[in-house]
Formats: C-alpha cells, structure tokens, sequence
C-alpha cells in the first residue's frame, strides 16, 4: 500500500509538471514594424495631419499658439549672471563657451572668495570645469575667469599678464566691483 501511495504522488507530480510545460503559451514573436504607405499629397488620411496641404487649423509646430503650453525644452538658459557682494550686485554676461555652461549649470554658488595680490578674488572649486585657456594678455576689472581646471578667479583691477585663463564671464559694469569685495576674504553669490 505503501508503494501504491508514492507511485499516485509520484503521477500526480509527474502529471503537474507537464501541463505547466505544455504548448499552451504562446511563443513570443518579434514584432517587425510596416513602413506606412504614404499617402498622396492633399489626399485626406483622416486624420487631420497637418503636412496634408489645405490644413491650417492644425499649428506647423508642436505647442506653437496653444495656450497654456510652456514646455520648449529648447529654451536656452539665460545669458546673464548676477554677482551679489553684501548689498551690492552686478550683472555679467556669460562667454558662449563649454566652461561658462559648466559654470551655470553650478549654480546658484554661494562662495567664501580670498584676496590675492590686490586684484582678484579666488576660489577653488570642489569639482573641475572643462578648460580651454589661453593667455588675454590683459586682464580687465571684472572679468571672471578659470585660472586651470578648478579655481574661479574674479578680477577687480585692469592689469597686464602673462598667464592664461579660461573666460567664463565678464561683468557689464565693474565700476563699484573694487569697492564692494574691498580688503581680504569676501562673500559672493554667483546666480542666474
């Protein structure tokens, strides 16, 4: 009776195990895409397309004159930056360079700037920005510059040099820039 017992379980296991791996499944078939048979020009495809000649009640570009629709996704980012020391602000405009984007996508920076040689503030940053210097051969009072890969250099005085820096910005009006970083370490916000 014994055996009779493992025998009907052992059937019984048997009996699952094949109908789990039966052809009831359907085999997954790659789906091939059909090229769409164009349709002649000014023919109705009822579809309201709006290539088809003759449709102007469908805008030529998505989004274009549909109220409510802000999402261009190829809306530039500003071109301007704002530098804040203390109550005083400035604005700039960013160089259309690889550096000056890597810049803006940065921030907004709040940065703890130190003084060096009497004209210029400086800042290492903790990640590097894609550089391409070459020498200016004179630096004007606000510039903003990247001195390597990694330090943020704001300049507050016009000088002659002989080193090479990557433009990433110039302030529009730098005629209070001196005045306003003034002696030692300062505190800048950098934001768009």
């Amino acid at each position: 009776m014994k055996r009779y017992f493992i025998f009907l379980c052992l059937m019984l296991t048997l009996s699952i195990a094949f109908a789990a791996c039966g052809d009831d499944d359907p085999v997954p078939v790659p789906e091939t895409e059909q090229p769409a048979t164009p349709e002649s020009p000014g023919e109705p495809d009822g579809n309201n397309n709006p290539d088809t000649p003759g449709s102007d009640d469908t805008p030529d570009t998505p989004g274009q004159d549909e109220p409510g629709n802000n999402n261009n996704n190829d809306t530039p980012m500003s071109n301007q930056l704002t530098i804040t020391v203390g109550t005083a602000s400035f604005t700039a405009t960013f160089a259309d360079n690889a550096t000056a984007t890597a810049f803006k996508s940065r921030l907004p920076l709040t940065l703890n700037m130190s003084e060096l040689n009497g004209n210029e503030k400086y800042f290492y940053l903790p990640e590097s920005l894609p550089a391409a210097a070459s020498n200016p051969g004179t630096i004007q009072a606000g510039d903003l510059m990247l001195y390597g890969s990694d330090c943020l250099v704001l300049f507050y005085e016009t000088f002659r040099t002989s080193y090479s820096y990557t433009r990433i910005g110039r302030i529009d009006n730098p005629s209070r820039l001196a005045a306003a970083l003034g002696q030692g370490s300062v505190s800048v916000i950098f934001s768009l």
